[in-house]
């Protein structure tokens, strides 16, 4: 059996989501009747999920969660040969990814760079590289130049801004994290404490590693995924690196 694993990225749209006991157990059901596995997170801001299952009942299921949802799910896909979930988990939360800050998400508008135009970005030597991450995950691989800000958590990232990063000497910040969905958060957040260019990899590793071909690859070792493949690498097949993670966050961080 071939299963694909696929993330909904429609994240960075916000949508507002109401009745979310109502589209929690709906989610379920359909879960359990096209046999998908994974985990979706509900909030009020919008949706999270990364789930499994058999490439027919993937195309179904994202079908039925378009009606739920409310929303076109857009979705980037990989191929395992083993299930990486073992159970039905959705999970209503006060934010798709805990940063516990106010972030008005349209200031995100206009900071998305291509992967195809990432290398030029990152590359430039006025350009400071933040990896988004938790430090767990940046041990498994980054970017070249990339800074780790050595968080554990996704919350402790303002800290660092606030302590390292000044507006009028960090003129231009790319940022980047595993699918995207963090930085849709800290892009406009950056934004709102005064730093002007501020730029966010479309898609993340996993869509960067998806189109651009390893022999022009800025990246440096495996991606970190929060599933029982542990790590990815530049093909997107599960990688060689060992848990780094104290705890695994499954399904909470993108």
């Amino acid at each position: 059996m071939v299963v694909k694993m696929f993330q909904i990225t429609t994240f960075y749209k916000f949508i507002s989501l109401a009745g979310l006991e109502e589209k929690r157990d709906r989610l379920r059901a359909a879960m359990r009747e096209h046999e998908i596995k994974g985990t979706i997170i509900l909030a009020e801001e919008g949706f999270n999920s990364t789930v499994c299952g058999e490439e027919t009942n993937l195309r179904l299921f994202i079908e039925k969660a378009e009606e739920i949802l409310g929303s076109q799910i857009e979705y980037k896909t990989s191929v395992h040969p083993e299930t990486p979930f073992k159970r039905i988990d959705v999970k209503i939360k006060p934010e798709i990814v805990t940063l516990k800050q106010p972030v008005d998400i349209s200031l995100g508008e206009g900071t998305h760079v291509d992967p195809e135009d990432w290398n030029a970005l990152i590359s430039d030597p006025g350009t400071f590289v933040l990896d988004a991450r938790n430090d767990y995950e940046v041990m498994s691989g980054r970017f070249s130049r990339a800074e780790n800000p050595r968080t554990r958590k996704f919350s402790e990232l303002p800290g660092y801004i606030s302590e390292k990063l000044d507006p009028e000497k960090h003129k231009t910040i790319a940022m980047y994290c595993t699918g995207g969905i963090r930085c849709e958060k800290f892009a406009p957040y950056l934004k709102s404490k005064g730093f002007e260019n501020v730029f966010q990899l479309k898609g993340g590793i996993l869509k960067y590693l998806e189109v651009i071909d390893p022999s022009e690859s800025l990246w440096n070792g495996e991606c970190f995924v929060f599933d029982d493949r542990i790590t990815v690498n530049e093909r997107l097949e599960k990688g060689t690196q060992p848990d780094l993670s104290v705890a695994k966050q499954n399904g909470d961080e993108g």
